[in-house]
């Protein structure tokens, strides 16, 4: 329940939650994930793209009808515990906080990484200072930001699509569909690339200040996916005519590696200003949805309650995105963004599987469970065919989660044993 004085204004449209959901999935992934997915699928790229667009669309239609339904911030988290129990929601908002936050860490670094490689920790510092400050200022501030870099990213990635497909370094051939990695190494590439995704979860993590909730936000989930899918299947293809599979899964730059293959190498540095540009439009969304399930967790008791406080005049969770900010700002400056991906994707498929089982309860009509029933099932495919230390390192983090939770409720019950 939301306490007094804790409420979120409501001032974002259908086309301000579409660009902010644009603005997460449309981001640093489509840049770098390309190239390690071809690396574990091969000439198995496109069907493992088709499969990760598959469990995101289920996990979106279940994210979508459950944001109507329980138009709050927090997402999964709210939707795990008014579904399933508090035990549920706990672990979706675990996963999502713990995951997002290694996510926001590994986007900072890439921005670091494109604009000043020497100095990229400090970089991603500066970032993570700078989006805390636009988000400090409120949700509609940042919806312009995000308005501003999705236009930047989308008109990079159709040069790059333009003059890929139009040189005569492009070769249909090399577009040949085919399992050389095995079936394994397909769905390993699609839990990569969901990684991409992932970010139509912001819609719905700000439903308390989407206006009309139970209509804007299963509008705008589906929109905004079916746009990303659209430009990532173009640029898949793109990248695949002129490289190859073996060459594009052996590039850790693919798309400017794409561009100069295609014979224009001019367009290379202005590749390396959309992928700084799309990673910070992706740590801008990420900082705002794990400020919001870390607000709606502060405000059950699982955190500090003084993370759930609002900002009397911006009407934004002031310390949860301060605090996030902070978090954020130490990994950037310490870690290594290489094994932040797999982590956060176990994370991200972990939150999206208990959305799936969540949306199940809503209806009893086996129509109605269909698409969650395939969004739980591929969740969990796809979460154990990630790379070995991702798994066991998400599921060690998970599993502290639990135990946290676990000493809490023993530590709660203590006097009633007395």
């Amino acid at each position: 329940m939301t306490r007094p004085g804790t409420a979120l204004r409501r001032t974002l449209g259908v086309r301000d939650a579409v660009i902010i959901g644009l603005g997460s999935m449309i981001g640093a992934g489509v840049f770098s994930a390309l190239g390690p997915a071809a690396r574990a699928a091969g000439s198995g790229l496109l069907p493992g793209l088709t499969v990760a667009a598959l469990v995101a669309y289920c996990n979106a239609t279940s994210s979508a009808r459950l944001a109507a339904r329980y138009p709050a911030s927090g997402g999964t988290y709210v939707y795990g515990r008014e579904r399933l129990g508090a035990f549920w929601g706990y672990l979706a908002g675990w996963a999502f906080v713990v995951g997002k936050t290694a996510s926001c860490a590994a986007m900072a670094l890439t921005v670091g990484a494109y604009v000043w490689p020497e100095q990229a920790h400090a970089v991603a510092v500066a970032a993570v200072v700078a989006l805390t400050a636009v988000n400090y200022g409120g949700i509609q501030k940042s919806a312009w930001l995000t308005r501003g870099i999705v236009a930047v990213v989308l008109a990079v990635l159709a040069s790059v699509v333009a003059v890929c497909l139009g040189s005569g370094q492009a070769a249909a051939g090399r577009l040949d569909v085919g399992l050389s990695s095995g079936a394994g190494g397909v769905l390993q590439a699609a839990g990569l690339l969901f990684f991409a995704f992932a970010g139509y979860a912001r819609i719905a993590t700000l439903g308390e200040e989407v206006r009309d909730p139970e209509r804007t936000i299963p509008r705008a989930i589906p929109l905004a996916l079916g746009i990303t899918l659209v430009v990532y299947a173009s640029v898949a293809v793109a990248a695949l005519a002129v490289l190859g599979a073996d060459r594009l899964g052996h590039t850790t730059a693919p798309l400017a590696d794409a561009v100069r293959a295609a014979g224009v190498p001019g367009l290379v540095p202005v590749v390396r200003v959309g992928a700084a540009v799309a990673a910070l439009g992706s740590l801008l969304a990420l900082i705002l949805g794990v400020s919001r399930t870390t607000l709606a967790m502060a405000r059950d008791g699982h955190l500090p309650g003084a993370l759930a406080a609002v900002h009397p005049r911006f009407q934004v969770p002031h310390r949860a995105e301060l605090t996030v900010g902070a978090v954020v700002a130490v990994l950037a400056a310490v870690v290594d963004v290489r094994g932040a991906i797999g982590f956060s994707s176990f994370g991200v498929l972990a939150y999206y599987a208990v959305a799936n089982a969540s949306a199940w309860t809503l209806s009893p009509a086996p129509l109605s469970r269909a698409v969650p029933l395939v969004g739980l099932v591929g969740c969990a495919t796809l979460a154990f065919a990630l790379p070995a230390a991702s798994v066991v390192v998400g599921a060690g983090v998970l599993a502290a989660g639990v135990a946290a939770y676990g000493a809490r409720r023993w530590w709660a019950a203590r006097p009633a044993r007395r």
